[in-house]
């Protein structure tokens, strides 16, 4: 095994390792002591990847993301040509798709939040990134953004368990969320939206 190879090996083992940790005796109890014996590496192997425990709550943060953004471009490869929404479309079912993997992430986000709020920060900054892409995209923003704000809750509370809601319960209401259909007769164009029609209209008739 080459060292490229044994590095991704071990940080995997420390990711996994720290997971379990939080899950069974809470993020107040995670250590680099108690991250090298539960992952069964010498702490040296183990501060020769992360020198401190915050460095391992960020690299827990990191991988979920990477997790997330993976399933959201496969998602969107996958849509049809002409599907209305592809952002917010994907961003709904990657959210739907987290709970089929809860406790990875309901646990990362927990150490992070317990450890340190601003380990957070990467997170906010794509969630920004993307509902600037969902608004940019619809005709009524705010009934866009409205729609992820509602698949983000009830993913996030079912992660955390504070979703009072059953699982048959949850998936109708994702695929509410998702039926374009079901929205189409509330969709206001916004003012940003219609300015931008037109802007492109102006566009299109100045260079006829």
């Amino acid at each position: 095994m080459d060292n490229t190879a044994r590095s991704e090996r071990t940080r995997n083992t420390v990711i996994q390792a720290a997971l379990a940790i939080i899950a069974r005796d809470g993020a107040g109890r995670l250590t680099l002591d108690a991250i090298a014996k539960e992952g069964g590496i010498s702490k040296g192997a183990l501060m020769h990847h992360f020198r401190t425990k915050e460095a391992v709550l960020k690299a827990l943060m990191e991988h979920q993301m990477q997790d997330f953004a993976a399933v959201f471009e496969q998602i969107r490869a996958a849509q049809a040509a002409d599907q209305p929404l592809p952002v917010l479309t994907s961003e709904i079912a990657t959210l739907r798709s987290t709970l089929s993997h809860p406790n990875s992430v309901a646990f990362a986000v927990m150490g992070a939040v317990a450890q340190d709020p601003s380990l957070l920060g990467p997170t906010r900054a794509h969630d920004a990134t993307r509902v600037a892409a969902i608004r940019d995209e619809a005709e009524d923003q705010d009934l866009s953004t409205l729609r992820w704000a509602a698949a983000r809750g009830l993913a996030l509370t079912s992660l955390l368990g504070l979703c009072p809601l059953g699982e048959e319960e949850r998936g109708r209401l994702f695929d509410q969320l998702m039926d374009h259909t079901r929205w189409a007769t509330l969709a206001r164009p916004t003012h940003s939206a219609a300015g931008r029609k037109r802007k492109a209209s102006a566009q299109a008739s100045s260079s006829t």
